[in-house]
């Protein structure tokens, strides 16, 4: 199983690899800089240079960085997207400290233009910070639909694909609290769901998946994650998930409200229920 959770960065590649150790998992997800703002951490080589020594001995499966939520790819203010083009840019070249891992975020708010507009936005921002050299695949991560979000479909998130020059350097990142909020029933019909990201996205192009209960009613497009077991998804709607044949060799991320003590009990919770 490859199973993780969202770890801090603020001390360093090492400490994190050592953490998730600590949690039982085997891979994990971090910011690349503050999460509500721009500063990031400067990165030391031997630092990185241990923490691939340590990943590559332990097996790690792919890391997940995340973007800050301060991106927004296709605001109306144009500042404001040539900020988040400078902050993808510098990202992604960060990441090539740790070739062949993910970069994740979120699509964008429309703000009131619409989300032909906002999709078509984002799109340009990625055909302009995509390289056919780099080595992480961006994924674009499933939304609630709160606001003016976009990317809370998956024809959405299709649109944005079908429009980007570098296909091979996209994925998606699909969020279960996210995807229940914004109306796909994962509780009732997994399968359903599954197969009509097949159909309009490919599966080939999941990547990772936020694993996450939800506070929310269905199709309540919020967007509040809850402790795994504890919310409308529940437990047994969590088994099926990491046990889909389609899915259980996806890594799944935790983002749930814990700390790390909170995150090692739900790490080997799930794994207890995970069938090889």
């Amino acid at each position: 199983m490859k199973i993780g959770c969202h770890l801090s960065a603020a001390e360093g590649f090492v400490p994190m690899a050592k953490q998730a150790l600590e949690t039982g998992a085997n891979t994990f997800q971090f910011f690349t800089r503050n999460p509500r703002g721009f500063k990031a951490k400067k990165i030391e080589e031997e630092d990185v240079k241990e923490f691939l020594e340590i990943v590559k001995k332990n097996n790690f499966a792919k890391l997940v960085a995340h973007a800050p939520y301060t991106i927004n790819p296709c605001s109306a203010d144009k500042r404001v997207r040539d900020t988040a083009k400078a902050l993808f840019v510098d990202d992604l070249k960060r990441m090539e400290y740790i070739p062949g891992n993910f970069y994740n975020f979120h699509p964008g708010s429309h703000v009131g233009q619409g989300a032909e507009i906002g999709i078509k936005m984002t799109a340009e921002l990625l055909n302009e910070v995509l390289k056919k050299e780099q080595t992480t695949t961006v994924l674009l991560e499933t939304m609630s639909g709160k606001g003016s979000e976009i990317g809370a479909s998956f024809e959405e998130l299709k649109q944005i694909i079908d429009l980007i020059d570098l296909k091979d350097k996209t994925g998606v990142c699909l969020d279960t609290c996210h995807i229940y909020d914004g109306g796909y029933d994962i509780v009732n019909d997994l399968d359903g769901v599954i197969k009509q990201f097949d159909n309009i996205i490919g599966l080939d192009k999941l990547k990772a998946i936020h694993l996450n209960d939800t506070k929310n009613p269905f199709a309540s497009h919020k967007d509040r994650h809850e402790k795994i077991g504890e919310g409308f998804l529940g437990i047994e709607t969590i088994k099926r998930i990491i046990n889909h044949p389609k899915l259980k060799e996806i890594p799944f991320l935790l983002e749930t409200p814990n700390e790390i003590e909170g995150y090692a009990k739900e790490i080997a919770l799930l794994k207890s229920f995970y069938n090889e």
